[in-house]
């Protein structure tokens, strides 16, 4: 009796707002043909409503604290989408679209805009320097760029990177002093942005973990299957349209040797007579 007496009062603690934000909240995801949660870490207002704009009559966005998203998703009813809740964090926007999740997933990523690295964040990808000219004068930033191994001299008044290097990579936790140089060079490897955490699907009834859609890496990907599937079907001599002309100019390359031979016997036995 006690305890139901001290839920009923916990019950109504909570305001009215809250109880009719997580109805509303559970009203979208049941309707939602996907339902994706990104992260709005580090993302600037002007960003997200701007972000937001874009996407209008593509998704609806929903913000809320982590406590009541759990309990929209608690209250949605739909055993499939419980495991969404281990991957809310602090600071979390939900999306419902009727576009699949990756579809959605690569839009988001697709709005997301360059950034210049701060001190503490980790580099995305390895940032390579290539040998080029800089705006930069003689001075202090000699030796600051010296001091993450970078090659200089001065051309024409202004400093001049002379060798390639890597000052950053994958994974690195970006240090102050790289990150002055990169914002020196103009060099900006941050994203900013929507990043998608999660997403489920209501069509499959199953959550997509780890679904931020990476394009350029994905098209890299495809492109070197391609190559190895090509090389493939060629040791294994396999007839498509794709190796045919490889197939016939290897053939024609052939001829021209065995031409060449029987020339070449012939011219023999001619002398030899």
């Amino acid at each position: 009796m006690k305890l139901q007496m001290k839920k009923t009062m916990r019950e109504k603690e909570i305001p009215e707002y809250k109880v009719k934000l997580v109805s509303d909240i559970a009203q979208k995801i049941k309707n939602a043909k996907t339902v994706l949660i990104a992260s709005t870490k580090n993302l600037p207002s002007s960003q997200f409503h701007e972000i937001k704009k874009n996407l209008r009559g593509k998704a609806e966005i929903s913000v809320a604290k982590k406590s009541i998203v759990i309990r929209a998703i608690e209250k949605s009813g739909k055993a499939a989408l419980q495991p969404l809740k281990e991957t809310i964090g602090a600071d979390v926007a939900l999306f419902f679209s009727d576009m699949d999740p990756f579809s959605l997933s690569g839009l988001l990523t697709d709005s997301q805009s360059a950034a210049k690295a701060k001190a503490g964040d980790i580099a995305p990808e390895d940032i390579h320097v290539e040998p080029q000219p800089t705006d930069l004068v003689p001075g202090p930033a000699i030796s600051e760029l010296a001091g993450v191994g970078l090659k200089v001299a001065v051309e024409g008044g202004k400093l001049a990177i002379k060798q390639p290097h890597t000052i950053a990579k994958a994974g690195d936790v970006i240090k102050e002093n790289v990150a002055s140089v990169m914002a020196k060079l103009g060099i900006t490897p941050m994203k900013v942005g929507f990043e998608p955490i999660a997403a489920y699907d209501a069509d499959a009834d199953k959550v997509y973990v780890g679904i931020k859609i990476d394009k350029k890496a994905a098209l890299d990907e495809l492109r070197d299957s391609i190559k190895k599937a090509l090389g493939f079907a060629i040791n294994m001599k396999i007839v498509i349209k794709e190796t045919l002309s490889y197939f016939l100019a290897k053939a024609a390359m052939e001829e021209k040797a065995m031409e060449s031979l029987t020339h070449k016997h012939h011219s023999h036995q001619e002398a030899s007579a």
